[in-house]
């Protein structure tokens, strides 16, 4: 599914009276932000998808799994992006849906000119799921490994 970027939004929005707002968010509320529970139901089928559970998943990336549980319902939070990337590499997910679920969880997506966040992309197109070959691969660059839960920002 293509992705509308923010300026075809605008500029739809631009033709948007008030009163049509209910047809716009028809049209184009899966491009809007998303709540915890989106961001729930669209990890959890992406974790499903990669047929593993959300428990194996909690173990691969060393998060504990009480805690885990309640990232992925919305009951506690985190800004610690680290946190959320240890949960896409052993969820074994590619880039896109990495990113996508960075956005959903309303934290910045990875970006490619910030060469630590280059060398996490370039993982993610390889397949690597290890937590101890992403922080392996990083360290070896020079470059702070995955923050693991707890760890000061």
């Amino acid at each position: 599914m293509r992705r509308i970027k923010t300026t075809e939004l605008e500029k739809a929005l631009q033709s948007t009276h008030p009163s049509r707002m209910d047809a716009f968010l028809n049209e184009y509320g899966s491009e809007m932000k998303h709540s915890p529970k989106d961001f729930s139901a669209y990890f959890k089928g992406l974790t499903k998808e990669k047929g593993k559970t959300l428990s194996e998943v909690f173990i691969a990336a060393d998060i504990p799994e009480s805690y885990g549980y309640k990232l992925i319902s919305g009951e506690k939070r985190t800004r610690q992006k680290d946190v959320i990337l240890r949960l896409c590499y052993a969820a074994g997910l590619n880039l896109d849906e990495a990113q996508r679920t960075l956005r959903m969880y309303e934290l910045p997506a990875l970006y490619a000119r910030i060469p630590r966040d280059a060398l996490l992309m370039a993982l993610f197109n390889n397949r690597c799921v290890s937590i101890p070959d992403v922080n392996e691969y990083l360290t070896d660059h020079g470059m702070a490994a995955l923050r693991s839960c707890g760890s000061p920002d």
